[in-house]
């Protein structure tokens, strides 16, 4: 299959001043950028989901590369936990919105460059908004919900969208659009037509990450963007790479447009009401914990996180039963148990399947990292 190369995305505008030409001199020297590659990118608006792991990477380059405007779209704020990966952040940043401290590390590498600050949630409400005035979507979002609302709303709107994920050793990269010429129409869900399910893929903080791989992975989605804009290259549309970093292996996986492919055409789902996840709070756990060790209850308390998770930071007078090895008929026999593991979400999901086979079982609310904000802040978050 011969190299594809579409047209630039930006027009050119603007003349090089002097001190440009000594900036982007590198970028003058490659052929299908030179001069006029870098009044593209001069004049590009390139939005950027997640000031994060991908983010991070990212922003810097293609602050770094002269790209005009980025926005930069993210409701979290600086954990210590993030800088790890996140490297556009720094210590002094913790606990300050992630767009304030990109746009500042941006301010600091190429104060030429303007960064629109997005502090927000987005959703299917506002994503149409957002996406107004932009040439070019980055999607380093960190969840599926936020994915797929990016590439229904980039999808209407024909805005190309470089899209790219990482988990533990592992990375993803590709470009889908919508309107992309040459039969190389796609959307992420022509590769996954469907979220999975809630609980059934860990996320970063559930599962790790090697933060090396998210540098890696986002500095091919920053090359991506460049090519994008000046017409450079072949890109990544109906192509899937996957990095693996133990191996430092590349391959690459072909995509078709999903009605093209019989196989991707699944029977409808039929809705079952899944069973209701009772809650309980860590301060309401503390006093049942008290009450056992009286005497006075019983109930088993068991953590379904991995091993290694258990390690870091743990509720005394639990028991270790991953998800993985969680037998719901076994447990919904004996005494009721509560569950937790991080967040809550894969301790309500073990829940749902205890109480639907019958037994008695709760979540912890909120998980261990609540439980160490209200009871324990002494103990180590991760």
């Amino acid at each position: 299959m011969g190299v594809m190369q579409l047209p630039p995305l930006v027009e050119p505008r603007g003349d090089l001043s002097r001190a440009d030409v000594t900036r982007y001199s590198r970028h003058l020297l490659l052929p299908g950028i030179e001069t006029v590659g870098q009044q593209r990118l001069g004049a590009a608006r390139v939005l950027v989901i997640g000031a994060g792991g991908l983010g991070s990477p990212v922003i810097s380059y293609l602050a770094a590369a002269g790209v005009a405007t980025i926005g930069v779209v993210d409701d979290d704020v600086v954990d210590l936990t993030n800088l790890q990966r996140q490297v556009i952040h720094r210590d002094a940043d913790v606990g300050r919105p992630k767009t304030d401290s990109a746009a500042e590390a941006v301010g600091r590498s190429n104060p030429g460059v303007q960064v629109v600050r997005h502090s927000l949630h987005l959703d299917e409400n506002n994503v149409g908004d957002l996406l107004r005035g932009y040439d070019l979507v980055v999607d380093g979002s960190d969840n599926f919900e936020t994915r797929y609302v990016v590439s229904d709303a980039t999808s209407a709107a024909g805005i190309p969208c470089v899209w790219g994920s990482v988990l533990r050793f592992e990375g993803q990269v590709s470009t889908f659009w919508s309107a992309a010429p040459g039969g190389k129409a796609l959307t992420l869900r022509d590769v996954f037509p469907e979220p999975p399910e809630p609980g059934t893929v860990p996320s970063c903080s559930e599962a790790g990450v090697l933060g090396a791989v998210c540098g890696v992975v986002g500095s091919v989605m920053a090359a991506e963007a460049v090519k994008l804009i000046c017409g450079l290259g072949d890109p990544l549309l109906g192509r899937l790479l996957v990095f693996d970093a133990l191996t430092m292996g590349w391959s690459e996986l072909r995509v078709q447009r999903a009605h093209d492919r019989p196989s991707s055409r699944r029977p409808a789902r039929v809705s079952v009401p899944s069973p209701v996840a009772p809650a309980i709070s860590a301060t309401d756990l503390s006093s049942w914990l008290a009450e056992r060790d009286r005497g006075e209850r019983t109930f088993r308390l068991v953590d379904v996180r991995e091993p290694l998770e258990h390690a870091l930071v743990a509720i005394p007078g639990d028991e270790l039963v991953p998800m993985a090895a969680l037998e719901p008929h076994a447990m919904a026999g004996g005494s009721p148990v509560v569950f937790y593991c991080k967040t809550g979400q894969r301790s309500a999901d073990a829940c749902r399947q205890v109480v639907g086979a019958g037994g008695d079982a709760r979540t912890l609310d909120g998980g261990v990292l609540a439980w160490i904000k209200e009871l324990r802040p002494d103990l180590p978050s991760y």
